[in-house]
Protein backbone atom coordinates (compact mmCIF):
# COMPACT_ATOMS: atom_id res chain seq x y z
CA UNK A 1 0.00 0.00 0.00
CA UNK A 2 1.58 3.23 -1.50
CA UNK A 3 1.58 6.38 1.23
CA UNK A 4 -1.17 8.48 -0.58
CA UNK A 5 -3.83 5.36 -0.61
CA UNK A 6 -2.79 4.73 3.38
CA UNK A 7 -3.57 8.77 4.36
CA UNK A 8 -6.36 8.58 2.36
CA UNK A 9 -7.70 5.47 4.28
CA UNK A 10 -6.55 7.82 8.03
CA UNK A 11 -7.63 10.95 7.32
CA UNK A 12 -9.46 13.22 4.50
CA UNK A 13 -6.72 15.92 4.68
CA UNK A 14 -5.09 14.23 1.87
CA UNK A 15 -7.42 15.14 -0.18
CA UNK A 16 -7.34 18.92 0.69
CA UNK A 17 -3.39 18.63 0.17
CA UNK A 18 -3.89 17.30 -3.59
CA UNK A 19 -7.15 19.25 -4.32
CA UNK A 20 -4.65 22.70 -2.79
CA UNK A 21 -1.94 21.60 -5.03
CA UNK A 22 -4.66 20.55 -7.81
CA UNK A 23 -6.56 24.01 -7.42
CA UNK A 24 -2.77 25.99 -7.15
CA UNK A 25 -1.97 25.23 -10.74
CA UNK A 26 -6.09 25.86 -11.99
CA UNK A 27 -5.89 29.04 -10.24
CA UNK A 28 -2.69 30.22 -11.59
CA UNK A 29 -3.16 29.29 -15.25
CA UNK A 30 -6.69 30.77 -15.38
CA UNK A 31 -5.73 33.54 -13.80
CA UNK A 32 -2.91 34.12 -16.19
CA UNK A 33 -5.20 32.89 -19.01
CA UNK A 34 -7.24 35.92 -18.29
CA UNK A 35 -4.65 38.25 -18.29
CA UNK A 36 -2.78 37.44 -21.41
CA UNK A 37 -5.48 35.90 -23.51
CA UNK A 38 -9.06 37.43 -22.62
CA UNK A 39 -7.39 40.32 -21.45
CA UNK A 40 -9.63 40.63 -18.37
CA UNK A 41 -7.11 42.17 -16.15
CA UNK A 42 -9.47 42.46 -12.75
CA UNK A 43 -10.74 39.01 -13.51
CA UNK A 44 -7.10 38.23 -13.75
CA UNK A 45 -6.22 39.64 -10.11
CA UNK A 46 -8.97 38.55 -8.62
CA UNK A 47 -8.24 34.98 -9.10
CA UNK A 48 -4.57 35.21 -8.60
CA UNK A 49 -4.86 37.29 -5.00
CA UNK A 50 -7.52 34.00 -4.15
CA UNK A 51 -4.48 31.38 -4.57
CA UNK A 52 -3.85 32.17 -1.23
CA UNK A 53 -7.30 31.18 0.14
CA UNK A 54 -6.20 27.44 -0.65
CA UNK A 55 -3.74 27.86 1.61
CA UNK A 56 -6.15 29.05 4.34
CA UNK A 57 -8.75 26.14 3.25
CA UNK A 58 -6.04 23.34 4.26
CA UNK A 59 -5.20 24.77 7.17
CA UNK A 60 -8.93 24.95 8.48
CA UNK A 61 -9.10 21.74 7.32
CA UNK A 62 -5.85 19.93 9.63
CA UNK A 63 -7.67 21.88 12.83
CA UNK A 64 -11.03 21.16 12.09
CA UNK A 65 -9.49 17.29 11.30
CA UNK A 66 -7.41 17.54 15.00
CA UNK A 67 -10.40 18.73 17.00
CA UNK A 68 -12.64 15.89 15.60
CA UNK A 69 -10.31 13.83 17.51
CA UNK A 70 -8.36 12.37 14.29
CA UNK A 71 -5.49 10.14 14.99
CA UNK A 72 -1.88 12.70 14.28
CA UNK A 73 0.05 10.89 11.66
CA UNK A 74 2.38 12.03 8.50
CA UNK A 75 -0.31 13.17 6.57
CA UNK A 76 -0.42 16.07 9.08
CA UNK A 77 3.21 17.11 9.44
CA UNK A 78 2.76 16.77 5.48
CA UNK A 79 0.23 19.55 5.40
CA UNK A 80 2.19 21.78 7.52
CA UNK A 81 5.16 21.21 5.12
CA UNK A 82 2.92 21.62 1.97
CA UNK A 83 1.25 25.31 3.45
CA UNK A 84 4.89 26.19 3.92
CA UNK A 85 6.51 25.37 0.75
CA UNK A 86 3.30 26.90 -0.78
CA UNK A 87 3.77 30.21 0.82
CA UNK A 88 6.99 30.46 0.30
CA UNK A 89 7.44 29.31 -3.49
CA UNK A 90 3.77 30.04 -4.18
CA UNK A 91 4.87 33.95 -5.66
CA UNK A 92 7.90 32.70 -7.39
CA UNK A 93 5.45 30.13 -9.26
CA UNK A 94 3.37 32.38 -10.15
CA UNK A 95 6.11 34.94 -11.62
CA UNK A 96 7.37 31.85 -13.51
CA UNK A 97 3.97 31.53 -14.92
CA UNK A 98 3.50 35.49 -15.99
CA UNK A 99 6.97 35.47 -17.38
CA UNK A 100 6.03 32.42 -19.64
CA UNK A 101 2.32 33.20 -20.61
CA UNK A 102 3.66 36.89 -21.07
CA UNK A 103 6.47 35.46 -23.67
CA UNK A 104 3.81 33.23 -25.26
CA UNK A 105 0.94 35.64 -25.48
CA UNK A 106 1.40 39.22 -25.01
CA UNK A 107 4.88 39.76 -27.01
CA UNK A 108 7.21 39.75 -23.69
CA UNK A 109 10.86 38.71 -23.47
CA UNK A 110 11.71 35.55 -23.89
CA UNK A 111 11.92 33.59 -20.19
CA UNK A 112 16.29 33.57 -19.25
CA UNK A 113 17.54 30.59 -18.69
CA UNK A 114 20.40 30.42 -15.68
CA UNK A 115 23.88 29.20 -16.87
CA UNK A 116 24.86 26.03 -15.77
CA UNK A 117 27.31 27.35 -13.39
CA UNK A 118 28.83 30.68 -12.33
CA UNK A 119 27.83 33.78 -9.79
CA UNK A 120 24.33 34.07 -11.42
CA UNK A 121 23.41 30.40 -10.74
CA UNK A 122 24.96 30.74 -7.26
CA UNK A 123 23.00 33.70 -6.47
CA UNK A 124 19.77 32.04 -7.42
CA UNK A 125 20.49 28.60 -6.04
CA UNK A 126 20.87 30.79 -2.58
CA UNK A 127 17.86 32.79 -3.18
CA UNK A 128 15.82 29.28 -3.81
CA UNK A 129 17.56 27.99 -0.10
CA UNK A 130 16.56 31.23 1.50
CA UNK A 131 12.77 30.12 0.29
CA UNK A 132 13.27 27.04 1.44
CA UNK A 133 14.62 28.13 4.95
CA UNK A 134 11.29 30.49 4.84
CA UNK A 135 8.89 27.41 4.24
CA UNK A 136 10.36 25.60 6.77
CA UNK A 137 9.92 28.51 9.54
CA UNK A 138 6.26 28.41 8.40
CA UNK A 139 5.80 25.16 8.31
CA UNK A 140 7.28 24.84 12.20
CA UNK A 141 5.30 28.03 13.13
CA UNK A 142 1.58 26.07 11.69
CA UNK A 143 3.06 23.09 13.68
CA UNK A 144 3.38 24.97 16.46
CA UNK A 145 0.29 26.56 16.29
CA UNK A 146 -1.42 23.02 16.26
CA UNK A 147 0.80 21.52 19.04
CA UNK A 148 0.19 24.59 21.29
CA UNK A 149 -3.82 25.75 20.53
CA UNK A 150 -5.47 22.22 19.09
CA UNK A 151 -3.75 19.17 19.68
CA UNK A 152 -4.68 17.40 22.52
CA UNK A 153 -1.10 15.51 24.09
CA UNK A 154 -1.45 12.77 22.53
CA UNK A 155 -1.26 14.37 18.81
CA UNK A 156 1.01 16.81 20.03
CA UNK A 157 3.51 13.96 20.89
CA UNK A 158 3.74 13.10 16.71
CA UNK A 159 3.41 16.96 15.25
CA UNK A 160 6.63 17.24 17.50
CA UNK A 161 8.41 14.74 15.41
CA UNK A 162 8.23 16.95 12.45
CA UNK A 163 9.94 19.81 13.52
CA UNK A 164 13.11 18.24 13.17
CA UNK A 165 12.46 17.13 9.87
CA UNK A 166 12.30 20.68 8.76
CA UNK A 167 16.07 21.63 9.78
CA UNK A 168 17.11 18.43 7.65
CA UNK A 169 15.29 19.36 4.69
CA UNK A 170 16.70 22.70 5.02
CA UNK A 171 20.54 21.21 5.67
CA UNK A 172 20.08 18.68 2.61
CA UNK A 173 19.38 21.58 0.47
CA UNK A 174 21.46 23.80 1.68
CA UNK A 175 24.44 20.62 0.96
CA UNK A 176 22.61 19.87 -2.18
CA UNK A 177 22.13 23.07 -3.52
CA UNK A 178 24.45 26.30 -3.35
CA UNK A 179 27.15 24.82 -1.22
CA UNK A 180 27.38 21.98 -4.30
CA UNK A 181 27.16 25.10 -6.43
CA UNK A 182 29.97 26.97 -4.76
CA UNK A 183 32.36 24.02 -5.36
CA UNK A 184 31.25 23.28 -8.56
CA UNK A 185 31.56 26.91 -10.22
CA UNK A 186 35.11 26.41 -8.54
CA UNK A 187 35.77 23.43 -10.37
CA UNK A 188 34.38 25.22 -13.35
CA UNK A 189 37.08 28.04 -13.35
CA UNK A 190 40.26 26.07 -12.54
CA UNK A 191 39.48 23.86 -15.48
CA UNK A 192 38.81 26.94 -17.72
CA UNK A 193 42.74 28.29 -15.84
CA UNK A 194 43.99 25.20 -16.83
CA UNK A 195 42.91 25.18 -20.16
CA UNK A 196 43.68 29.22 -20.65
CA UNK A 197 46.84 28.36 -19.56
CA UNK A 198 48.10 24.97 -21.84
CA UNK A 199 46.38 27.12 -25.05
Amino acid sequence: MDFWSEALQQSNIAIFIIASEVGFWVMLAAGLAARYMLRWKRTSTVLLAAVPLLDVVLLVAVVVDLLHGAKAGHIHGLAAFYLGASLAFGPALVRWGDMRFAYRFAGGPPPRKLPKHGPEKLKAMWSEWLKVVLGAAISCAVLLFLILVIATPAQADELWKWMPRAGLITGIWLLAGPVYELFAGLGQRQDETADSRSA
